[in-house]
């Protein structure tokens, strides 16, 4: 059964994400994938979840738990599995969005023709990821430590003991948000934009997504 598109994503496929200076600008890389991001939106919205933005993205969940995540990026648009290191993957297609990510996984697009051609593959792997969360299944994750931790957030500690108390004092989930955004980028400089923009929450004890919560 399909579900309903939520108007609420579509300042998504309109302006981008706006967690960077190029949001809601015509150099923002929604535009460089229109049609391949409102293939994936059809194919996730095909599958039955619920819509939702969450960190100014497309968000399709199940009974209240995140499943998939729709993410647009320079040289590719992924469709992201929050618990994909879960899932068989019998297609091969699946890939780790960073080098230390340890529950998601990614398939990544860079055409229209690739979309279709693993669609009812895209589908199956939805619903196992469905079938999952309907178990409850956990993904057993080692404890973060600072090893974790991007030098760059390391350097903005040695700047703001404030900031490192702050950070510490998250939760596990907000923490890992973070870092999973933090160590993103391979430049420096981007890693420490992103740090810098995400300061002031981080002062207030909030995570990423609650920036986005009405």
């Amino acid at each position: 059964m399909s579900s309903l598109a939520n108007p609420e994503v579509d300042v998504f496929f309109k302006s981008g994400c706006m967690r960077c200076a190029y949001g809601d600008t015509p150099q923002c890389k929604v535009h460089s994938w229109t049609q391949e991001l409102i293939l994936l939106r059809k194919i996730a919205l095909k599958s039955g979840l619920h819509e939702e933005l969450k960190w100014g993205v497309p968000c399709y969940t199940f009974q209240g738990k995140n499943v998939i995540l729709i993410g647009a990026f320079k040289e590719s648009i992924v469709l992201s599995f929050l618990k994909g290191v879960l899932l068989k993957d019998p297609f091969g297609i699946l890939a780790k969005p960073g080098e230390n990510s340890q529950t998601g996984r990614v398939v990544k697009f860079t055409n229209l023709d690739k979309i279709f051609e693993y669609e009812n593959a895209l589908l199956e792997y939805i619903q196992e990821a469905v079938e999952i969360e309907k178990a409850g299944t956990k993904v057993e994750t080692k404890t973060i430590t600072k090893s974790d931790y991007p030098q760059e957030l390391l350097h903005k500690f040695m700047e703001s003991t404030e900031l490192e108390k702050a950070f510490e004092a998250l939760t596990p989930g907000r923490k890992k948000g973070y870092l999973i955004f933090f160590t993103q980028p391979k430049q420096s400089k981007t890693i420490i934009a992103r740090i810098e923009k995400y300061i002031p929450l981080i002062l207030e004890g909030k995570g990423m997504m609650d920036s986005y919560k009405k």
